[in-house]
């Protein structure tokens, strides 16, 4: 497996962002970071999220976008798609949801990091670019980005590459799990598969048990 590079680091306080005649509150505003930003257990430092229901905590410390996907989505809505666009924390080139899987262990700067989730698009990407289909074409394609738990605390740098360091117990892809969810939603099989993996965060056993339970009343 190759590995990735962090090509962009950014952290941001949540801001307002309109929305629909209301203002709410989002993280989702990140600006890139030159020099070395401490990543602590539940985030790197000077990072907050402002719905702590669906984001942060230790499941979701690190929130991770893919920068291969920028350019199809600029030519999908004409526009121009730079670092931080996703709210995401690292920004990665080199892998992709096809390449990380559920419990992956990675090497990055001095930290070590364990993917544990892929991410849900939320209305708030909608909000922050106009464009009310986001959330839905992020699903239908599985370019979501995902989450990484932090299991050693350390220093994180531009430029850090992530080192595969263990591979997850299953190597389900982030990019399968979100397939089975969005779109093969009766592949019991599957889905039991899914929950089986130990280092699957809980935020995303719920919707799977779900779906379960859908299926053996149907």
């Amino acid at each position: 497996m190759a590995s990735g590079v962090v090509v962009s680091l950014n952290i941001g306080k949540p801001k307002e962002l309109p929305y629909k005649q209301k203002v709410v509150q989002s993280g989702i505003f990140k600006t890139p970071q030159e020099g070395p930003v401490f990543l602590a257990k539940e985030n790197f430092d000077g990072d907050g999220q402002a719905d702590l229901v669906h984001h942060g905590g230790e499941d979701k410390a690190v929130c991770v976008y893919v920068s291969d996907h920028f350019p199809e989505w600029g030519k999908k809505f004409n526009r121009t798609f730079e670092p931080g666009a996703f709210g995401e924390n690292i920004t990665l080139a080199g892998l992709t949801e096809a390449d990380i899987h559920i419990g992956d262990v990675f090497q990055m700067g001095d930290a070590v990091v364990q993917v544990s989730q892929p991410r849900q698009p939320c209305f708030k990407i909608a909000a922050r670019y106009g464009l009310d289909s986001f959330p839905a074409d992020i699903m239908e394609t599985g370019w979501s980005g995902f989450y990484m738990r932090v299991l050693k605390e350390g220093y994180v740098r531009k430029r850090d590459r992530l080192i595969l360091l263990e591979k997850g117990e299953k190597q389900l892809s982030i990019l399968h799990v979100n397939k089975v969810r969005y779109h093969d939603k009766t592949n019991v099989a599957a889905i039991e598969e899914i929950l089986s993996v130990e280092a699957l965060a809980e935020a995303w056993r719920k919707p799977f048990r779900k779906l379960l339970l859908q299926e053996g009343n149907g």
